[in-house]
């Protein structure tokens, strides 16, 4: 009688997933050892990647970036396969951030434009207080004090910085240098613009949550940072091609993994059955040895949250991965595409006057704010077009402004759109004025044809963007999320539950490099490894970086 092969069962299909199915089945006796697949609760492949075609050209909705391309699976996996050259236009294309240099304009609220003089110090300073943070850079004094957050940290740099300005004649809170605008003021503003930015980069939607130890910890390739042209899905794309048919089974939502911890080791007097029992949105069950869980740290935080319920695991997960989960950030962070049109007294080459715009709002609470500027634009702090002459512009957002975002409908969102950006261009055609008093406000002349925007933060199946280090977490809990359970001093043991039942993957499971795709990806590897050096497939586990 041939013996019954383990079934793996993989949830989700994102990157993690995918990488882990194809380590399985690609590694030397996988395709034959293991009965494999992966079920999925949406329709698509690619989880958090999510490639898309918007006014003619080629965006993405969640991962963007090739965050440095020296050491990265993504980066050898696009050259690879060639994803790096396309003939369609696409997001980014034509090193957008180092072309934009040269056409950045930076607007203060009002239509005065920033002079470089001031804007260049203060993100220079900013710039240095993150690199101080993630130990790029010496450890300053910070006068004993003790910081917890990011937020913490920027604050008091900014404000040892005009500490220690050298000349003291000026009173940088008094003297306008922009209509209503003190220097004190447009610095502290623009200073708020590179917070902003920092926001959408970390995916916390308060810097004051963001963990100052931790920082350090956060790892990135060297290199350049880049773009795929063909598509962040193709990478999924590849992976997947090597499955058979039928072996990713999507519209499978799973609503609840049963497994056998070590107080619950009964296996209902049947000892043929297998260990994990998992229960799908359409009530039908499937059983497993192994399921590799790489669903969201959101899906995670609701499932094993008090408000929850019955929860997703029976019985509940051991308290310190509970607490782990529940203490690491996981923030929202969504784009906002609109396509330009061109009015009737304008030309198509026209749209190409619409620059790479930073916005520098006033406080929430100023006397001077444009009062039917939306409060969730008062936090975005760029918008331009994705390339180049396109006429595709776009605009991120995070935190609550994110999520304000996903519930307003286009009408309302280019409604916002368009006053904000008649607040600082009050004339589209001209871009160089100098910043020497109040402009003639009047109604943006850019029109809008269309609208598209991602809505991680109440997507069912993600419930947000990306994982970062919340203040009272720490690396710790990205490897207290790692383990697998049983745990490893129950595994092995006379009376102990059969060993590595459930098993954690994807992005918010590796310590320095989470909140990427090659997080996910080097995640993914990982726990195949496990299985497969458990089934004595392999010496020992991929050493991942």
């Amino acid at each position: 009688m041939v013996a019954e092969r383990p079934k793996i069962v993989i949830i989700g299909a994102g990157m993690a997933g995918i990488t882990a199915a194809h380590k399985l089945y690609t590694a030397s006796g996988g395709k034959d050892a293991f009965d494999l697949c992966i079920v999925e609760g949406g329709q698509r492949i690619g989880g958090r990647i999510n490639t898309r075609e918007f006014g003619g050209d080629r965006i993405e909705m969640g991962a963007t970036w090739i965050h440095g391309i020296c050491g990265s699976p993504v980066y050898e996996i696009a050259q690879k396969i060639k994803s790096l050259e396309s003939e369609k236009p696409w997001e980014c294309m034509g090193d957008l951030f180092e072309e934009k240099r040269s056409v950045t304009e930076t607007r203060a609220e009002g239509g005065f434009v920033v002079n470089p003089d001031i804007v260049d110090p203060i993100s220079s300073l900013f710039d240095r207080l993150m690199s101080v943070a993630q130990c790029k850079a010496e450890k300053g004094d910070l006068g004993g004090i003790q910081v917890s957050s990011i937020g913490e940290f920027l604050k008091l740099g900014l404000q040892q910085y005009w500490d220690s300005k050298s000349d003291k004649s000026e009173n940088i809170e008094e003297v306008k240098v922009c209509g209503n605008w003190s220097r004190k003021m447009l610095e502290e503003a623009i200073f708020a613009v590179c917070e902003n930015t920092q926001r959408t980069y970390t995916g916390a939607g308060d810097l004051f949550n963001l963990d100052y130890a931790a920082e350090s910890e956060y790892r990135m390739f060297s290199g350049d940072e880049i773009t795929i042209p063909r598509g962040y899905i193709t990478i999924v794309e590849y992976l997947a091609s090597v499955l058979p048919p039928g072996m990713i089974q999507l519209g499978r939502k799973v609503v609840k993994i049963e497994w056998l911890g070590s107080e619950n080791d009964d296996l209902s007097g049947n000892i043929s059955s297998k260990p994990v029992k998992l229960h799908f949105s359409d009530g039908s069950i499937m059983q497993a040895d192994h399921v590799i869980v790489t669903v969201s740290l959101g899906i995670l935080k609701a499932g094993v949250s008090e408000e929850s319920g019955a929860g997703l695991f029976s019985p509940p997960l051991p308290f310190v991965k509970k607490e782990a989960i529940l203490r690491l950030g996981y923030g929202v962070v969504n784009k906002l595409f609109l396509q330009l049109s061109p009015s009737e007294s304008q030309e198509d080459c026209n749209l190409c006057k619409m620059p790479f715009l930073k916005m520098v709002f006033h406080r929430p609470d100023s006397e001077f704010r444009h009062k039917k500027i939306p409060w969730w634009m008062r936090k975005t702090s760029s918008i331009y077009p994705i390339y180049n002459n396109s006429s595709v512009l776009i605009s991120w957002f995070a935190g609550k402004e994110a999520l304000e975002l996903e519930s307003l409908n286009d009408e309302a969102v280019i409604d916002g759109v368009s006053t904000t950006i008649s607040s600082f261009i009050s004339n589209p055609n001209q871009f160089h004025e100098e910043c020497n008093g109040n402009m003639e406000f009047k109604d943006s002349e850019f029109e809008f044809r269309e609208v598209l925007k991602s809505k991680w933060g109440t997507d069912p199946l993600f419930l947000g963007s990306y994982s970062y280090v919340a203040v009272g977490s720490s690396g710790d809990d990205f490897d207290t999320l790692a383990q697998p359970l049983p745990r490893a001093e129950n595994r092995g043991s006379t009376t102990g539950s059969p060993p590595l039942q459930v098993l954690f993957a994807g992005e918010a499971t590796h310590r320095t490099h989470y909140s990427t795709t090659h997080g996910a990806y080097f995640s993914g590897v990982r726990e195949a490894s496990r299985l497969l050096q458990h089934y004595q497939l392999v010496k020992h586990i991929t050493d991942i970086q």
